[in-house]
């Protein structure tokens, strides 16, 4: 999965990033290589409980499908 981050200079040092296609999904870092780490981890558990809210609104006979593209 293929997911674009918009990554900003923090004006008190290091930075903070966003992610437009997950709303609210941010993280911060005091430098790139920690923000990347951090953004890594806030995607997956934006994910997670995405995916987990999704399932508790299905009821049979609809179903999630989860795809890897």
């Amino acid at each position: 999965m293929m997911i674009k981050a918009v990554l900003h200079e923090a004006k008190e040092g290091g930075y903070w990033a966003e992610v437009p296609a997950l709303s609210g999904c941010v993280t911060e870092g005091d430098n790139l290589e920690k923000l990347k780490s951090n953004l890594k981890e806030a995607i997956t558990g934006w994910l997670e409980v995405y995916t987990e809210e999704i399932g508790k609104k299905i009821s049979a006979p609809d179903e999630l499908l989860e795809l890897v593209v």
